[in-house]
């Protein structure tokens, strides 16, 4: 599994239906993607669920690295670029994936939480803690799914998971689902993924 989003911060006065309706004509196009887990079609405004900011922010779950070069390299993340510039594109590793109760259920909701990887520790007890806050994630009520992964340049772990009410039981930046494409979502491996 590969984890992936890039976010762009919008102006403070910016017009964020045009996010919502660029996600309703173009969020289908990726609903038979092949390659791709999961895209978590995210947005973010400010003064809701505490931004500071407003925000176009999807977040990838990749079942194979073809998908996603196809997706970056092949065109279809050009009309992102074209219209908002070239993002930066944050990637990880996939450490765990986890299915919660509410799995199936519309998401309303998303959760992501970044956090550095401190010098010293012993890396095999940080990723199994990692793992862990997946599973414990994902047991929480209205949870539909929790991800763990980590960049191993910057050292970045990032918690990701998806929630059927409004009041997620997660810790992290809060964002509104607009849509989700899930083609192999049901084919990304499920655990420890080492």
């Amino acid at each position: 599994m590969h984890a992936m989003q890039y976010e762009i911060t919008l102006p403070a006065d910016y017009d964020m239906g045009i996010v919502r309706d660029r996600v309703a004509r173009k969020g289908h196009l990726l609903d038979d993607w092949p390659g791709l887990g999961l895209k978590a079609y995210l947005m973010r405004e400010r003064g809701v669920h505490g931004s500071p900011v407003n925000a176009y922010a999807p977040f990838y779950l990749w079942n194979t690295a073809e998908g996603m070069n196809a997706f970056l390299w092949g065109g279809a993340f050009q009309g992102v670029a074209d219209d908002f510039g070239r993002p930066a594109v944050r990637q990880w590793a996939g450490l765990a994936l986890e299915e919660g109760g509410a799995a199936g259920s519309p998401a309303v909701v998303a959760v992501r939480r970044r956090e550095r990887v401190p010098d010293g520790v012993v890396l095999s007890e940080v990723m199994a803690e990692a793992v862990a806050e997946a599973g414990r994630l994902a047991r929480e009520d209205g949870a539909l799914l929790a991800a763990a992964a980590v960049d191993a340049r910057s050292w970045e772990l990032v918690h990701f998971s998806l929630w059927e009410h409004d009041t997620p039981k997660a810790q992290g930046d809060v964002f509104r689902v607009l849509h989700l494409s899930a083609p192999e979502l049901g084919a990304l491996p499920r655990g420890r993924q080492w």
